[in-house]
């Protein structure tokens, strides 16, 4: 027999434990009738880098959740373009966690509120059903719902059931773990590196706790778009660009463990919503110039959770028709970041990327207010508006050069 619950949730990361907490806050009483499904078991091990906006971790203490697992404290932002570094420092804007101990203490937190977290179970495929709502067939037999949210990330079961591709967006990360090395910057920092400009993305190093030991993420982010090569050809593989810059470091690459995966960028006319399914966190998509997730699927998480709590506080049977949750995320404040993140694209890592670079080296203030951005922080909107101000005359500039030049 068919096992029902009001809502099936595919996915056991921040954006799937996220919702959960989050519908489970806005209406306890539907706390039972939401299920998580988790395929690996917990605690499980999940490549990323780790950066946690001090926004992420405020949206959950907002409901009463506070996830104390080992972290590196961040303070601020390097960057390293062609033509030299720069930084800003303006004190706590996150940390760095391990997914391996954050995804489990988030979804424990799911777990204390009521919700049912089951791991070890297996999504196969979803079926809408219309009326009588949506068929989860996992590893334990099949599952009935209202609705179902997909939040199982790049690879997302409930996103192929819409028919929907793997998206334009698609990068390639690996990634490292290694003792601290002489020329590393201020451990405080997320330091980025996009010095090589064959490749359209950027290296990273960021501080991070393993097994109680301080040690440094090292790592290469490449953007492909519409599944084609990066800038830098299908040649230059991420692993043989990160081994090549571990060398530089003075770092063994064959006595380092290397970690592969993949991400999805947000597009701004993909489809994240269709009768009685909706994507949330990298199903839906995450910032495609920097990669950053989890803050966004923590802020999504949230969005998600009270839709559903609204919606199904309305009472009825069968499906829950939840294609406005399309409209709901593009009027929200991520919906609007997203959008801003995906069109910036072309200045990144497009032929003004040079111009980019000499702006930020130039202009710290910019890394300032991307710090307060990241942290959540009450921004100087005069300081904003000057630093807006300063890059679209230097984009014009460049325009103008460009176009007398042909």
């Amino acid at each position: 027999m068919t096992r029902s619950r009001d809502v099936v949730i595919v996915g056991g990361g921040p954006a799937g434990s996220t919702t959960a907490i989050a519908l489970a806050h806005a209406s306890p009483g539907m706390a039972s009738r939401v299920v998580l499904l988790e395929k690996a078991r917990y605690p499980r091990e999940k490549p990323c880098a780790g950066a946690l906006g001090a926004r992420g971790d405020a949206l959950l203490r907002a409901m009463g959740v506070r996830v104390e697992v080992p972290s590196a404290p961040v303070d601020g932002i390097s960057f390293r373009g062609a033509d030299g570094v720069t930084a800003a420092a303006p004190g706590r804007i996150g940390r760095v966690v391990r997914r391996i101990e954050f995804d489990h203490a988030l979804a424990r937190a799911a777990a204390a509120r009521g919700v049912e977290v089951r791991d070890g179970v297996r999504v196969d495929a979803v079926r809408d059903e219309g009326e009588a709502g949506v068929v989860v067939d996992t590893s334990e037999g099949p599952l009935r719902a209202r609705v179902v949210v997909g939040c199982d990330g790049v690879g997302s079961v409930v996103r192929k059931s819409l028919g929907l591709s793997a998206g334009r967006l698609r990068a390639q990360v690996v990634e490292v773990d290694t003792p601290a090395a002489a020329g590393d910057v201020d451990r405080a920092l997320l330091h980025f590196d996009a010095s090589d400009r064959r490749l359209r993305g950027y290296a990273w190093d960021f501080p991070t706790i393993v097994g109680g030991q301080a040690l440094v993420c090292r790592g290469v982010y490449r953007l492909k778009v519409d599944g084609g090569a990066g800038s830098d050809g299908d040649e230059a593989d991420v692993g043989a660009l990160l081994d090549a810059r571990l060398r530089a470091q003075g770092i063994d690459p064959a006595r380092c463990k290397h970690k592969r995966y993949a991400e999805r960028g947000f597009e701004a006319a993909s489809c994240v919503a269709r009768g009685a399914r909706m994507l949330v966190g990298e199903a839906a998509g995450i910032d495609p110039v920097t990669g950053e997730g989890i803050a966004q699927a923590i802020e999504s998480g949230v969005l998600a959770g009270r839709f559903l709590a609204e919606r199904l506080g309305r009472g009825g049977d069968g499906g829950l028709a939840v294609d406005d949750w399309a409209d709901h995320l593009g009027a929200s404040r991520l919906g609007r970041d997203l959008r801003i993140r995906a069109r910036l694209l072309g200045l990144f890592y497009g032929t003004a990327r040079p111009e980019v670079e000499r702006f930020l080296l130039e202009s710290p203030d910019t890394l300032f207010v991307g710090c307060r951005h990241f942290a959540a922080q009450p921004h100087d909107w005069a300081q904003v508006g000057d630093v807006v101000a300063r890059g679209a005359a230097r984009l014009l500039a460049l325009r103008i050069r460009e176009a007398l030049a042909r």
